[in-house]
């Protein structure tokens, strides 16, 4: 697995994005998209419907993506399989390994500024209020609490199971920034 010194092999194509919810993943999937030129697709925004219902297209249109020369998007949905078809796919795993401590208020953040303002996070998907995490074992906050370690037990076994794709681990925001603005930016694809 590479760290945020080390170059990339090659000029990234379809790349995944991982990470619990808050860590950045979005922010990070357009940030990529501008630098390298690739299109991305928020794959929350294919999967919710109005209400946080799952729109009845999510299936084929995620499949259509993954099936797709050049993309970016995050790695979720493995429950649906879709997960497991992107990784198929995939030639770069950008994996936001970032702290409860940074991760957390970074949700509460996002998701108590969109409750505030009425902001949809996606199509008629309003937040729910942030004191709801108490009595609805769906709400975002009880999603991080449960799903924090997840990636961290299950990692290993992802690199050796794809052993196709170059798995870079980013476990800090600094890192983040400075792998942005170096092994990023000297990408095989600039020669």
């Amino acid at each position: 697995m590479l760290s945020f010194t080390d170059p990339l092999p090659h000029m990234p194509q379809r790349v995944l994005i991982a990470g619990v919810t808050g860590v950045g993943k979005s922010t990070l999937g357009k940030r990529l998209s501008e630098l390298w030129d690739l299109p991305y697709t928020n794959l929350d925004k294919l999967h919710w419907g109005p209400g946080w219902t799952e729109r009845p297209t999510f299936r084929e249109e995620a499949l259509t993506l993954a099936a797709s020369g050049q993309w970016i998007t995050e790695w979720q949905y493995g429950s649906k399989g879709i997960r497991q078809v992107l990784a198929e796919r995939a030639d770069t795993l950008i994996w936001l390994n970032l702290p409860r401590r940074i991760a957390l208020p970074r949700l509460y953040r996002r998701t108590f500024t969109r409750w505030l303002s009425g902001e949809e996070a996606y199509q008629g998907c309003r937040e729910r209020a942030p004191w709801t995490a108490f009595t609805d074992e769906n709400h975002i906050f009880r999603w991080e609490i449960k799903t924090h370690g997840n990636f961290r037990k299950a990692m290993p076994a992802q690199v050796m199971r794809y052993p196709h794709i170059t798995f870079i681990e980013l476990r800090t925001p600094s890192e983040v920034r400075r792998w942005l603005a170096g092994p990023v930016q000297g990408h095989p694809g600039d020669a």
